[in-house]
């Protein structure tokens, strides 16, 4: 089932309490502007009225949440697969959650579990998936335009968001998450971030490094300057490129 709403605070909110009230398998929240959208560690996400695509959706795997760590990561390339169906083109992946093109943000994805106390398995996850669509540069907040875009300013052209509704919605409940390996290996071929000098960032510490790969569980594998090789995990850090976002 498929809701849509012109303005909530959060889809993923949204999704949460309709999780809670038993919503099934693959229940949609779509809204065209989100007061409060939200990004991963607490950041948020802008979501201008009818400029983009703010979608949740309800996933219920009964499995124990160590069998979802690459939960993000599949999701991460199911989008990329969907773009590429809708639009022709194909984004890249900025380990963890972030589609980009041409260098800067496309989409960001935040995805969340909720435990049943218990069986101590997942009871549902929540994927939410922000994607601009039909901003233009001077939309953008002046914090945000070096660092993000849409697919109207890639494709050169507006977009008609319907089909990639579509395209994410069909992708999204067809995932197979159990074919974990396979689903890494797509990932990492996406991922722009690897085999870049990246900045590790961990609370007020910043620390340069070489991203490696991207291990079973989706941490990024990264070289340090000390010659230390170290799994990050996406919990704990922001990764940039040295010479900008990516």
């Amino acid at each position: 089932m498929i809701h849509r709403f012109e303005t909530v605070d959060s889809t993923n909110i949204v999704a949460k309490a309709m999780a809670l009230e038993g919503a099934a398998h693959g229940t949609v929240v779509l809204a065209e502007h989100q007061t409060a959208g939200r990004g991963r560690m607490g950041r948020s996400f802008h979501s201008p009225a009818s400029a983009g695509i703010y979608m949740s959706v309800i996933l219920r795997p009964s499995c124990p949440p160590t069998a979802l760590m690459h939960l993000t990561c599949a999701v991460a390339v199911t989008a990329c697969d969907a773009v590429e169906e809708a639009l022709g083109w194909r984004p890249g992946i900025k380990w963890i959650n972030d589609l980009v093109a041409g260098g800067k943000k496309l989409a960001g994805i935040l995805t969340e579990l909720h435990i049943d106390p218990k069986t101590g398995l997942v009871d549902f996850a929540i994927v939410g998936i922000g994607l601009n669509c039909n901003q233009q540069p001077e939309d953008f907040p002046s914090e945000l335009r070096h660092i993000a875009c849409s697919a109207a300013m890639i494709s050169g052209h507006p977009i008609d968001r319907e089909p990639l509704i579509c395209a994410i919605i069909q992708r999204l409940q067809d995932l197979e998450l159990e074919h974990k390996k396979p689903i890494l290996q797509r990932y990492r071929s996406d991922c722009v971030t690897l085999g870049q000098e990246v900045d590790v960032i961990r609370g007020d510490s910043r620390r340069k490094g070489f991203a490696l790969d991207v291990d079973s569980q989706g941490a990024l594998v990264v070289r340090f300057e000390d010659g230390h090789t170290e799994a990050v995990d996406s919990g704990e850090v922001s990764i940039r490129g040295q010479l900008g976002y990516v």
